[in-house]
């Protein structure tokens, strides 16, 4: 006999992330993985290069250079700050495995991030997965689902992969109408391109309510998706079972310098910003005239819609990676008949329209 793995491991489907290659053609651009198209930050570089002396030496168990670097920049006690050195993603499984019991109840939306399920899964815990309204979070329809089982609620804001929000009293709402003992996790890996006055990341809940978390990640607009460096704030009862339970050093000497430098590099994170808005509404515009379904997004990416048959999102996959262009198709997610472009640079975006263009014109 083999060894049983713990119920629910069985029933995870292996996540998938995006494509970086296309058998036969030379010059690809990946535009599938919601990557910085600026890359990183010049801080960053400096700090790989004289990072480097300490690969022989343990890290600091705390990962204390981040998180005073990221309460610098945001104004929050460090101590209410756990690192990361797997991503946020880590983070997110980490809280499930903390607070997760057999039988419990998690929700999160129909179409977001798969960790969520496997994060539950994984600790034999029931997902209920809560039908959204237009592709957006739909809190009446969460709450609808609200009982004595549900020990946890995910929400990411913005999306991955919709690109819609909820605004800061929607997520009040929300909150209000869980039991005391249920935890909200706001996931905010795409928060810093968000340019909405109804927005906020989730900081002041979190100072504000015992059983709110936010997670957070340098993934995306600091370009550091190849280091896995992610963060969470949270209240001080749930910074303590964290630190109980993580890895004695799970963050790394060279992974907390470049990720220090990175959040202090706040110009960088403006052109960061910049690019994304300028280029987000004109491939929006732009793909919108081909006839194409694009809804509007918060986010670094964009999610287009293909109609059924000869011209669908499958041929359209096809299409693109001929010419090098690799979009994320989004079967996974439930949206088979979608592709997610992620704002490319500046060379890479009028390409994807031209052949979009020329697809639709088949």
């Amino acid at each position: 006999m083999t060894p049983t793995p713990r119920p629910g491991i069985l029933d995870i489907s292996p996540y998938v992330g995006g494509r970086a290659s296309v058998p036969g053609v030379a010059k690809v651009w990946k535009l599938s993985s919601n990557e910085s198209p600026l890359g990183p930050s010049p801080a960053v570089l400096e700090a790989l290069k004289t990072g480097a002396d300490d690969a022989s030496l343990y890290p600091e168990g705390s990962a204390r250079i981040l998180r005073e670097a990221i309460g610098e920049t945001y104004g929050l006690d460090p101590a209410r700050i756990i690192g990361s050195g797997d991503g946020s993603d880590a983070l997110l499984s980490m809280l499930a495995a903390a607070y997760l019991r057999p039988g419990d109840e998690v929700l999160f939306s129909k179409h977001a991030f798969l960790i969520y399920k496997i994060a539950t899964l994984a600790n034999s815990a029931v997902p209920v997965e809560v039908p959204e309204a237009n592709l957006k979070f739909d809190v009446d329809a969460t709450l609808a689902r609200v009982n004595a089982k549900t020990r946890l609620v995910y929400i990411a804001n913005p999306n991955n992969p919709t690109g819609t929000y909820i605004s800061h009293d929607d997520m009040r709402r929300l909150h209000d109408g869980l039991p005391e003992n249920a935890l909200l996790v706001i996931d905010a890996a795409y928060s810093e391109y968000v340019k909405r006055n109804d927005y906020e990341a989730g900081v002041e809940m979190v100072s504000a309510f015992p059983n709110v978390v936010m997670t957070r990640t340098f993934s995306k607009i600091h370009g550091l998706a190849g280091m896995r460096i992610g963060w969470a704030y949270a209240p001080a009862a749930v910074c303590e079972v964290l630190n109980r339970i993580r890895g004695p050093f799970n963050v790394g000497n060279l992974q907390a310098r470049v990720g220090a430098a990175a959040i202090r590099d706040r110009a960088h994170l403006e052109r960061a910003v910049a690019h994304n808005e300028k280029w987000k509404a004109w491939l929006i515009e732009e793909i919108r005239e081909t006839g194409l379904r694009v809804d509007d997004s918060v986010a670094n990416f964009v999610l287009i819609h293909f109609p059924p048959g000869k011209k669908d999102a499958r041929a359209a996959d096809v299409f693109l990676n001929a010419r090098g262009l690799i979009l994320r198709p989004m079967a996974s997610y439930r949206l088979p008949d979608c592709l997610r472009l992620t704002v490319g640079p500046a060379e890479a975006n009028p390409l994807v329209v031209q052949a979009l263009k020329e697809f639709m014109a088949l």
